[in-house]
């Protein structure tokens, strides 16, 4: 069983219709947004406990619960043909994300929010060296994890690879590179790869992209938080493809 910590999170697990058990909630809280949980338990036949705020506090495991917890089955993670799949039942044109080496939760659980907000079908993690979904990750995504497909490989270089059998060209994130993200077409079937603060891309991976490609900036530090940097590409490939009319148009012929 999991843990999902925080308001809205909560909520948004409720409304996704998420495999939830139990929702602990403080007895002291009376908000508008707590009645709403409240609600959306009820409508889905959900155990409502209420309890002392101290309780719900020492079984989080993320610093502020916000006096609401749910109890949930695992994290069901899927495989890129089920990324594939959601993309024709949306008859969209596929837009996968794949993270290398982001291990931290906050990190992760942004870039999740970005790429929900920004159509993506799907995200890719490594099993080894990245973070798996956790309360963190979770809490951090604001409830968007809800709605988003994550496949957890065990190369990324070969999913790469499998990717590109099937379509889809991978633009990796690096700062050195000379192509700035606006020139490049999004319109196609499109991964995209974000690396870690740190280390940035891996070398394999970075060997077995189509294109690097890089955010124009200023100033004197190095880079763009991942998950900022993560929301800038994202947000380009969504406003090219809503100027394209990509939601419908893309695969009609």
């Amino acid at each position: 069983m999991r843990t999902i910590e925080g308001k809205n999170p909560v909520k948004e697990a409720l409304k996704s219709g998420a495999k939830i058990t139990e929702v602990y909630i403080s007895n002291s809280a009376k908000d508008k947004e707590t009645a709403q949980i409240i609600d959306l338990c009820r409508q889905n036949g959900v155990v409502v406990k209420f309890v002392d705020k101290n309780k719900i506090d020492k079984m989080a495991q993320t610093k502020n619960p916000q006096g609401v917890i749910a109890i949930a089955q695992e994290f069901e993670y899927c495989d890129t043909d089920d990324i594939l799949f959601e993309a024709r039942q949306r008859e969209e044109v596929p837009f996968l994300v794949l993270l290398d080496g982001i291990t931290d939760p906050q990190n992760f659980g942004s870039i999740i929010r970005s790429a929900h907000l920004c159509g993506a079908h799907g995200i890719v993690i490594e099993a080894r060296n990245s973070c798996p979904v956790t309360p963190a990750v979770e809490k951090a995504s604001a409830g968007a994890i809800e709605y988003m497909k994550i496949a957890r490989v065990v190369n990324l270089r070969r999913t790469i690879e499998e990717l590109k059998e099937k379509g889809i060209w991978v633009f990796a994130a690096d700062a050195s590179s000379p192509k700035p993200v606006y020139e490049c077409d999004f319109t196609i079937p499109t991964c995209i790869v974000i690396g870690s603060e740190g280390k940035g891309i891996s070398r394999l991976v970075k060997e077995g992209a189509d294109f690097l490609i890089k955010i124009p900036q200023k100033g004197y530090i190095n880079s763009f938080n991942a998950s900022v940097a993560a929301g800038i590409i994202f947000f380009e490939v969504l406003k090219q493809r809503l100027k394209e009319g990509e939601i419908k148009g893309a695969l009609d012929g």
